[in-house]
Formats: structure tokens, sequence, C-alpha cells
């Protein structure tokens, strides 16, 4: 890939696992990153947070906003659908086991997840489904021009896609095979979604299946030959998944679902100074409160699992064994999104906001 808008590759000292050639790791200890010369800030730094879209930041900020500020069916069709659609990117990664492009001649600005393969974007998937989950469903929930809304989704998706060429962690054919296959799961679950709403509140079995399946599919993710981040991520989203659906259903039962009141699609509230300064609080309460109970539970659960493997405090690299990396990951954030989903409007209710 080309950097010529923005960037200009000087030197290259070391090369991942999934370029033309292998490195050992001892010998990538001491490498520098690769040197570039910004000759667009402008661009560089919004294809940056474009990528950053794709990232756990986003997800434990701005998806949850929307239940926070505009109406949780929202957010529960947007978990539901970026749940499905990248646990099929993540699994389709490390099956099909397509390098990412090779360096030199592109420049990769995201390291941590060099490891893993490249085909499909699951950044792209993700941007994808849940630009058009919100498209197609705002419509009955929230009254907006449509066009408005058609040109904000292609725009978010199409900067994100791009940013994954810019940073040089994909290949063209990765980004559009992202897509597609976004648009094939959106075209092929969008007939069911009424029907799985009404499963996910009302069934007796729902937040079962929603707790064991997650978990199940956790612990039989592909196994790979190298350790690789895609496994960690997956049981995280599944982890966020799981608790959000739990939390939908515990709502449903108590008779709160705090969502919007009144006929349906109902307009968009007003911006006032107001209501500015109720969203920003929302906001900080919200995230803080997800953050502490992030910390709070992977402290816990990887002391609880040291102990029980028996493994020194210290021992970092045990956190990569499945037997502690799935059931931490996955305690912390089903725990992330029940606290998201059942608990935080509830405070709100408490604090006047």
């Amino acid at each position: 890939m080309s950097h010529s808008c923005a960037l200009h590759k000087t030197t290259w000292d070391c090369q991942d696992n999934n370029s033309n050639y292998q490195c050992k790791e001892e010998v990538c200890t001491g490498c520098s990153k690769p040197e570039y010369e910004v000759r667009n800030l402008l661009l560089h730094f919004l294809f940056l947070l474009s990528a950053s879209l794709g990232h756990e930041v986003f997800y434990i900020t701005c998806l949850p906003c929307i239940h926070w500020n505009l109406d949780p069916f929202l957010c529960r069709r947007l978990v539901n659908m970026w749940t499905l659609v990248m646990y099929i990117g993540q699994v389709m990664k490390d099956i099909l086991k397509l390098p990412r492009p090779s360096s030199p001649p592109v420049v990769k600005l995201e390291m941590r997840v060099d490891a893993e393969y490249g085909l499909p974007s699951t950044h792209a998937m993700a941007a994808t489904a849940i630009s058009f989950t919100l498209l197609i469903s705002a419509p009955s929930r929230i009254q907006f021009q449509f066009e408005i809304g058609l040109l904000m989704a292609v725009s978010l998706s199409t900067m994100v896609c791009l940013s994954r060429l810019y940073t040089g962690m994909h290949s063209i054919l990765d980004v559009i095979c992202g897509v597609l296959i976004s648009a094939i799961l959106l075209f092929l679950t969008h007939p069911f979604w009424e029907a799985f709403d009404q499963f996910q509140l009302t069934s007796t079995m729902s937040p079962i299946i929603a707790l064991i399946l997650p978990l199940f599919l956790s612990y039989t993710y592909p196994d790979l030959d190298h350790y690789s981040t895609t496994r960690g991520d997956t049981t995280t989203i599944l982890g966020v998944g799981a608790g959000c659906s739990v939390g939908y259903w515990l709502n449903k039962q108590l008779g709160e679902t705090f969502e919007p009141q009144g006929i349906l699609p109902v307009p968009l509230p007003t911006l006032t100074s107001y209501t500015l300064a109720c969203g920003t609080a929302r906001f900080f309460i919200g995230t803080v409160t997800l953050v502490g109970t992030r910390q709070v539970i992977k402290t816990v659960s990887l002391l609880l699992l040291f102990w029980l493997y028996r493994i020194p405090k210290y021992d970092q690299s045990a956190r990569m064994r499945k037997e502690i990396e799935v059931p931490s990951k996955f305690a912390t954030y089903t725990a992330v999104g029940l606290v998201n989903s059942a608990l935080v409007n509830r405070i709100f209710i408490l604090l006047g906001l």
C-alpha cells in the first residue's frame, strides 16, 4: 500500500509473523518501530481516529452512550449484530489464515494486532454492521431525515475502511470482503430481528442461552500454532454480548427498559445547554462505572485463576493460556455488559440525570 498522501517510510527493522519471512521473538524484542514522516497531519489523525472506531475504547464509550442518551432498543440491536458479525469475522480470519500485507512496502501503524491474520477486515465488518444496523432500525424509533442518516452511515463505514489501508493492516481485498460479509449478514438476519428481540426479552431460556452459548464459543475458538489476540478479543466481544443480553432480559422482567415513551417514532430531543450537560454527565459517570467494573472484575478473576492453577502472580505470559485468558476475559466483559445494560441507567435515576 502506498502512503504517499501522508507517510513516507524511511527505515524498517523488523517483520511480524504474517509477513514474507519469520522473525524470531527474541530478535524482535529490541527492534525499533518503523520510522516514517507524516506529510499530512489532517489525513494522518483522521485515519488514526477512524481506525480507533474498531477498538475497545470506542465500544466501551460510544455504543453505551446510545443506550444511556438515546434509546436502549437501538443499542440492543447494535450489540446483537456487532457480536454476531465480529465472531464470524474473527473465526474466518483464523480458519482462512491469509496474511496481512507485508512490510515493506507498507508501514504498519498498529503493532498490537500484527500477529492476527488479515482476511476479512473485522474493522470494516464492524463499521458496516454498526452503521447500517442503526440506519435500518432508527426510523421506527426516532424521527430524522433518512438521507442524512444514509450519508453518515456511508461516510463512517468508508472512513473506517480507508483507515485500515492507511495504517497498513489490511489489503483492499480484506476490506472489500469485510464489507460484503457484513452486508450479507445484515440481509440474511434482518427478517428475524423482531422475533429475536421478543425471545431475548421474554423467554425464560434467554439468559441461560446468552451465557452458555458465548462461553462455549469462546472455549471452542479455533486454535493457532502461535499466540494471537483474536481469541481474547473474540471472548471480550462475546462476553459483552452475553452481559448486555442478560441485562436487557432483566430490565424487561423488572418492568423498566428505559426506552422512549409515547408514540413512536419520537422526535429527536432538542439540544439545549441543559440536555447537553446531562448527556455529558451521563457519559462520564457511565464510562467511569464501566471502566471501574472492568478493572475490579479483571483483577479479581485473574487472582482467582492464578490461585486455582497455582501460577505465580508475576508470570504475565500465563494470561495467554486458554484456561486463564478465556474465563478472565469472559467474566470481566460479561460484568461490563451487565452493568451497562442493567445498572448504569438506575444510577442516573438516583442522581437525577
